[in-house]
Order: structure tokens, then C-alpha cells, then sequence
């Protein structure tokens, strides 16, 4: 229901352009012996037209939100509803008059539909009725004419990526239409011309708000730092509380979080960069808007159960913010990829994971940090991380930029080759060698992906090129 009262907004203030549009062919579908029947006899042919115009609508809305949603299966929701925001931007521009280029771009109506109208009213004119056939049939075609507010309707039902949420989307915008059509003759002939001006300016504006919200959207759906959100933050700090994590038994970082009347809470989750995470969203309504969780960075879209607990697994993310929204663009949270050492985690490690290496450093330094890398980084607890399987390869990323190994224990799957990514890093983590498997990669100029090939269980070493930090991978 989020866009049928902006829609129902924008098909009241737009109806002055159906009545100037529309009008003149309204008068042509009075059913023969209507015209001379009492009020409520003339009005029948005009409601008959209304609800099949209505019927129209809906079924395009409809139409459109499926195609939409076919976009998801590409992953391109996000980037079709900024063209969809931009789209309907011009529509308001075009509207008001004052660019006329834009009318150029709008679409002319199509040949089939033309001929079909003249013959509608040419049949009206020659007294050749038939019964309510001629209203019906003119409202049916309304919905495929190009007029800018329907275009400007379509483009948002297109733009919900839902069917039902484009068929409320266009039933609002017909219902909007309908009170000064079927006032038409008596009300519209009470509306001054500056007042019918007025109107449109206003509907224009309307549209291309709607645009601007839209295109939004699709700056969260893809996943950009930079959203109306994030500009209203950054001037009005709020509320920077972070949900706590806590290890499970396999190592994955758990988070939970709720979303109810619309909203994420916490809205920040902060989360141990390198390791996958697994976020328990208890989902407290059934709300259209909040029915699917995305985080776009990462690739996840995820359906939630209304009015109960989904498990929504996120693999693990590279140091940085990452945006947290509705399968919409609507809902507004974040998730934060912070060192293992730097977050909030709520319970310690799992038990039998140790607090240091098991082989120390040279000089007495302990396996997680030394003074010469970066500084001298803290020491911190062991961090376990579980590569994720893709395609027939298991992947993972470990994150060396802070003097240690995060996490320093990668846990692999026997049997399944396997990807490795170090993060750039200086100092005496500047290589990495895995001297088992005859493996030494300089991580100085950037992050560098290690293959493995499929691996039978058992402990294998790796460590920085001093021999100073170390890790270890787990095949199991």
C-alpha cells in the first residue's frame, strides 16, 4: 500500500488532464434513451466506463509489476528503478510545459488503438448504441494510452517489482482519476482556467517528487553510500547503537534483529569483517515494504516470514559499510564490517578455539600481532572463519591490514577447491606463505587471491613472511 496514496494523490490533481484529454470522447459513449432517462439513468454509461477504465488500470499495474519482478531474477531491481525515478522526473518536467524537447520523447498512441476509438465514436454518433458495450470498450482502452500521469503511473508500478504492488499502485492513480470524470460537464465546467493550471503545475510537481523518491530507492536497492538517509544523517546525527554479535558453535558470527512498523531496530549491526554472518530477524508485522531483506553489496536478497524468525546467511564482508534495506529500497539500515578486534563481540569464542597461535613469536611475541606490523596492533582473541561454497569453489577473505590474521583460523570443507583472499597489508605482513603447500604472495600491492586445490581434512600452517604472525586453515 505504500504507493496508492501518493498515486491516489497524483490521479486527483491529474484529473483536469484526463477531463481535457478524455472529455471530449466522454460525451460521445451516452447510451441511446439514457439521454433522455433522470439523472441516475444518464450516469450509468459514465460508471460503466469508469470501472472498466478501472479494470484497465489494474490489469496494467499488474502486467508491469510482473515484468518488474522478472528483472529481480537478474539482480538488476535496483538499477531499473533508477531509470524508473529518472523516467518519471522528465514526466513531471514534460507536464509543465516548459521543456518542450521532452514531448518529443513521449510515446505517440499506437495506430490499432486510434482506429479502434474512431470507431467507437463514429458508431456513438450514428445512433448506433449498444447498450453499455461502447463506455466499456472506451474505458478498457483507457489504460493503453499515452497521456504523461498514466505514463508516470505505469512507470511506477513497473518500478514496485511486485504485480499486486503495481495493481495498487494503478488503482490508486484510477481511483484519483474518477470524481472529477464523473463530474464532468458540471464540475469541470466550474474550475477556471488559472485554477486547471494551477492543478497541473501541481501534478507535475507531484510526479516528479514521486520520481525523486523512486530513484532513491534505487540508490538503495544498489547499494550506494549515498542516499537521501545518509545525507539527512550526516547532517542530523542520530541514534549510532550497534546490535552485538556473538560466535556460534561453526565460528559464524549471529546478530539478531527486528523489524517492526517498518523499521529496522537496531538500524546499525556491526559485524566482524572476514567472517561470515548470520542475521535472526525476527519480523514483528506483514507489511508489503518488509518482505524481503537485502543487503545489496553483497548479493543477498532474502524472503522474511511475517509474524515469525528467518535466517538470513550473508557471507563474509571485506572491512567497510554495507547497506541494509527492504527487496523495496524503502527501509533504511546499516551493517558495519569492522576488525574482529575492534567489535562488540557479546559472548567470547566458541570453546576449543585457542586465545593464541600455537606456535609463539620470535622475542616472545604472541600470534596475533606484532610491534613491527602497523605499529604495534592489540592483541585479540582467536577468530574462526568458514568459507562459503559458490560454485563448486569455497571461498573466503582474511583480513591482514591491522597487524594479525582476521580470522587467523579459516575453516575449509575436505574434498572442494578453495579460493583464499589476503587482504593488502605492509610490514612484516607484507608476504604471506603457506609453506606447506609451497605458496609465498607479497600482499603490498594489493589483495591477492590464493587457490588451493581440494584438500583432505587436517591443520595446515600459513604465517607472515618473519615468521612473526600466524594463522592456521582447518579442513574438516
Amino acid at each position: 500500500m505504500d504507493l496508492f496514496f501518493p498515486m491516489l494523490a497524483i490521479g486527483l490533481v491529474t484529473s483536469v488532464h484526463c477531463v481535457a484529454m478524455c472529455g471530449p470522447l466522454v460525451v460521445t459513449y451516452a447510451v441511446k434513451g439514457a439521454r433522455e432517462g433522470g439523472v441516475l439513468q444518464q450516469a450509468v454509461p459514465h460508471v460503466a466506463y469508469q470501472a472498466a477504465k478501472l479494470v484497465s488500470y489494474v490489469t496494467v499495474g499488474l502486467l508491469l509489476g510482473w515484468i518488474g519482478s522478472l528483472v529481480d531474477l537478474s539482480g538488476a531491481r535496483g538499477w531499473v528503478t533508477l531509470a524508473a525515478g529518472v523516467a518519471m522526473v522528465a514526466v513531471g518536467l514534460q507536464m509543465t510545459g516548459r521543456v518542450p524537447a521532452l514531448s518529443r520523447l513521449m510515446p505517440r498512441t499506437p495506430k490499432p488503438l486510434v482506429r479502434a476509438l474512431g470507431r467507437l465514436r463514429k458508431s456513438s454518433a450514428d445512433g448506433h448504441d449498444r447498450g453499455l458495450a461502447t463506455p466499456v470498450a472506451f474505458g478498457l482502452l483507457t489504460g493503453f494510452m499515452p497521456c504523461g500521469p498514466l505514463i508516470a503511473a505505469q512507470i511506477a508500478a513497473a518500478g514496485t517489482g511486485s504485480p499486486v504492488s503495481g495493481a495498487i499502485a494503478m488503482l490508486g492513480f484510477g481511483l484519483g482519476t474518477m470524481p472529477l470524470m464523473l463530474g464532468f460537464g458540471t464540475v469541470s465546467g466550474m474550475l477556471s482556467a488559472p485554477l486547471k493550471k494551477r492543478m497541473m503545475a501541481a501534478s507535475a510537481v507531484l510526479v516528479a517528487v514521486l520520481g525523486l523518491v523512486m530513484f532513491n530507492r534505487g540508490l538503495a536497492l544498489v547499494g550506494s553510500p549515498v542516499t537521501a538517509q545518509s545525507i539527512v544523517r550526516g547532517i542530523i546525527p542520530g541514534d549510532a547503537g550497534a546490535a552485538e554479535f556473538a560466535y556460534a558453535e561453526d565460528g559464524v558470527a549471529e546478530v539478531r534483529l527486528t523489524i517492526e512498523n517498518v523499521e529496522f531496530q537496531p538500524r546499525v549491526i556491526e559485524v566482524p569483517a572476514g567472517t561470515p554472518v548470520r542475521l535472526i530477524v525476527d519480523r514483528l508485522e506483514d507489511n508489503a515494504c518488509s518482505a524481503q531483506l537485502a543487503v545489496p553489496q553483497a548479493g543477498v536478497l532474502a524472503d522474511l516470514t511475517p509474524f515469525g524468525t528467518t535466517t538470513v546467511e550473508i557471507p563474509a564482508l571485506p572491512e567497510g559499510r554495507y547497506t541494509l534495506t527492504c527487496g523495496m529500497g524503502m527501509m533504511d539500515g546499516e551493517i558495519r564490517a569492522v576488525p574482529a578486534d575492534r567489535s562488540g563481540a557479546a559472548s567470547p569464542a566458541p570453546s576449543g578455539i585457542r586465545a593464541k597461535s600455537s606456535t609463539a613469536a620470535p622475542g616472545g611475541a604472541d600470534g596475533y600481532s606484532c610491534a613491527c606490523c602497523g605499529g604495534g596492533a592489540a592483541a585479540g582473541p582467536s577468530v574462526t572463519g568458514t568459507a562459503t561454497v559458490e560454485g563448486g569453489v569455497q571461498r573466503i577473505l582474511v583480513d591482514a591490514s591491522s597487524g594479525r590474521y582476521v580470522p587467523d583460523v579459516v575453516v575449509l570443507k575436505a574434498g572442494i577447491p578453495a579460493e583464499i583472499t589476503f587482504s593488502q597489508a605492509s610490514g612484516c605482513l607484507a608476504v604471506v606463505e603457506i609453506p606447506a603447500l609451497g605458496i609465498s604472495e607479497d600482499l603490498t600491492r594489493g589483495p591477492v587471491t590464493v587457490r588451493l586445490p581440494a584438500l583432505q581434512p587436517g591443520e595446515i600452517e600459513f604465517s607472515c613472511g618473519m615468521r612473526m604472525v600466524f594463522g592456521k586453515i582447518a579442513v574438516r
